[in-house]
């Protein structure tokens, strides 16, 4: 393929902050292979938007805990573009139980978190470093969360999962640099349905105190996470290693 555009992986991008990072990218001039494992209706919907904003987009399922999975998908990407530029790791997953509650949580639930959210990140990186390091200004960008950097409520499994990506980010910036940069998005508490599942009858209060606590007075959107991962795939060109907290400096104050 003749096609001079980047390539830009991004998983979990069926919908919420994946697929805003999948749309943002395509509109700064990127082809992008856009990831799911379950929600092929929300995928397509990804790739349409992705293909009108110019990218010839490549749709994939693979649950990225499986490692010949991963393999398979990385394979297809080699063929189809010959390269990949940015890898954007975004699946993940979590269960209902909060913190409070972890002896209830069994070990099949932690398992699941563990596969999708660390083992995922760590397969994906493993076998994309060949093409990343072949790359133009190779860089991935890993969705975490502020609960890796401050515990709270939410599942055990989730909050260690995430602090796992924040150290994970930290160590393949060294094992990756110089050629590849590597960093992290850390969001706070996010408007829609995730929270929505999360909080219940409760959302719209307890969103509302948070926004009231917040200095830019809201919560965070997909939109919000899409933009810093774009300026750091784009600009930050001497920033690795680093866990970017987008929670409109809530953390800060509070």
């Amino acid at each position: 393929m003749t096609d001079t555009r980047r390539v830009a992986l991004v998983t979990g991008s069926s919908s919420g902050i994946g697929a805003e990072v999948a749309k943002a990218l395509a509109g700064a001039g990127y082809n992008i292979v856009v990831n799911y494992s379950r929600s092929a209706e929300a995928a397509n919907i990804t790739v349409a938007a992705c293909n009108a904003a110019g990218s010839d987009t490549l749709l994939v399922q693979c649950d990225v805990s499986d490692e010949a999975g991963v393999q398979a998908m990385v394979a297809e990407v080699e063929s189809r573009f010959g390269r990949l530029d940015v890898v954007c790791n975004n699946a993940g997953t979590s269960i209902e139980t909060l913190a409070k509650d972890f002896d209830q949580v069994s070990v099949e639930e932690w398992d699941r978190v563990m596969a999708v959210n660390v083992r995922g990140l760590f397969l994906v990186a493993k076998h994309t470093k060949a093409l990343l390091m072949n790359g133009v200004d190779p860089c991935m960008v890993n969705t975490a969360s502020i609960v890796g950097l401050r515990p709270g409520a939410q599942p055990l499994p989730y909050l260690a999962s995430k602090a796992a990506v924040v150290a994970m980010t930290q160590a393949l910036c060294l094992a990756l640099g110089p050629k590849v940069r590597v960093n992290a998005v850390a969001p706070g508490w996010m408007e829609g349905e995730w929270m929505e599942r999360m909080l219940g009858e409760n959302y719209g209060k307890l969103m509302n105190r948070r926004a009231k606590m917040t200095p830019l007075a809201r919560c965070v959107t997909d939109k919000d996470v899409a933009e810093a991962v774009l300026t750091l795939v784009e600009h930050m060109n001497f920033v690795t290693g680093e866990t970017i907290v987008i929670d409109g400096g809530f953390a800060r104050t509070t």
